[in-house]
């Protein structure tokens, strides 16, 4: 049976022993790693794009450049060949609606993610990035399946419900005659 392990922000896990490496990731971009010959994987679960300052930051791989390159290291060191290395990347949701999509740092991780792998030449299998809502992601480190459950954001569900309840309020009151004062 193989052993599971969860993640959390700016961890990531390697192994050539099967697993299933779990976490949730709302705004946050998960990278699945797999060397399909060696039948090594891992995952990492990135918080920020970019490449955090060593001298002013005590969690550098919450930090796209630093998660890729630390997960990328524990595969080589387990027995991974770099050039054999694909990728399938979930997350990056706009789980706030009322940030516009440009601001919006699920964006922005996606993009980052992408760029990552068309830089270093790591193939992207499969993808689900974007949306409005949160995944798990179940990944087996020695197949490199990844099983995907959405999670509906409560905050759209809101959203949605507040916005029919204004509707439903405005079409009363348009149905509704109306006293009026000429001046």
């Amino acid at each position: 049976m193989k052993h599971t392990v969860s993640l959390s922000i700016g961890e990531y896990h390697a192994s050539k022993e099967p697993a299933v490496v779990y976490t949730t990731l709302g705004s946050c971009v998960a990278a699945c790693l797999f060397d399909p010959v060696s039948q090594i994987g891992g995952m990492n679960h990135i918080l920020m794009p970019g490449k955090a300052h060593l001298g002013k930051c005590d969690a550098a791989s919450r930090f796209g450049v630093n998660a890729m390159e630390v997960l990328i290291n524990a595969l080589m060191k387990s027995g991974a060949d770099r050039r054999r290395i694909v990728a399938k990347v979930f997350g990056g949701a706009r789980v706030i609606p009322g940030i516009s999509r440009k601001y919006a740092v699920g964006h922005r991780i996606s993009d980052f993610i992408v760029e990552f792998m068309a830089t270093e030449k790591i193939r992207i299998l499969s993808r689900d990035l974007g949306g409005i809502h949160t995944r798990k992601i179940f990944f087996h480190t020695d197949t490199g399946d990844v099983f995907m459950q959405r999670i509906r954001s409560t905050i759209s569900l809101n959203l949605a419900v507040e916005e029919r309840d204004k509707l439903n309020q405005i079409k009363k009151r348009v149905k509704d005659p109306m006293d009026y004062t000429l001046f």
